[in-house]
């Protein structure tokens, strides 16, 4: 038995981006309140892979830790939106239980890749002196 690859975090973004826009569209269908709220999940939902992509293309090592920290930022403002959505009865917690917990498990692996990009640097800097 061959053991699973753990899935890279650019693709998990990619992935959750995709389950995003569709629930973009399911919202924006209801109208009302749920049409705002739409445009908000999507904005931030969508932004958290695409500044890992930035991120990756970063200038400076400065530079990635600032974008990855921007896209944790919208990961936190998704989960935001989600738990909303829940607390004022627009969407059931079941239909968004998965999204939140794939919302929480990017966050946590953001954390960790912002928290040892900075600990690198620190490093690189110390040693430099």
């Amino acid at each position: 038995m061959t053991a699973k690859k753990p899935r890279d975090i650019q693709e998990r973004t990619f992935e959750f981006a995709k389950r995003v826009v569709k629930l973009h569209q399911y919202l924006y269908e209801l109208g009302g309140t749920e049409r705002v709220l739409a445009g908000q999940i999507l904005r931030s939902g969508t932004s958290i892979g695409a500044n890992l992509e930035e991120a990756n293309a970063g200038q400076s090592k400065s530079d990635f830790i600032n974008k990855c920290n921007i896209a944790l930022k919208e990961a936190r403002e998704t989960l935001y939106w989600l738990r909303l959505l829940i607390e004022c009865h627009l969407v059931s917690s079941e239909r968004l239980s998965p999204l939140i917990s794939e919302a929480d498990e990017i966050a946590a692996i953001l954390t960790t890749i912002v928290k040892n990009a900075r600990t690198n640097l620190k490093k690189e800097r110390t040693n430099k002196t």
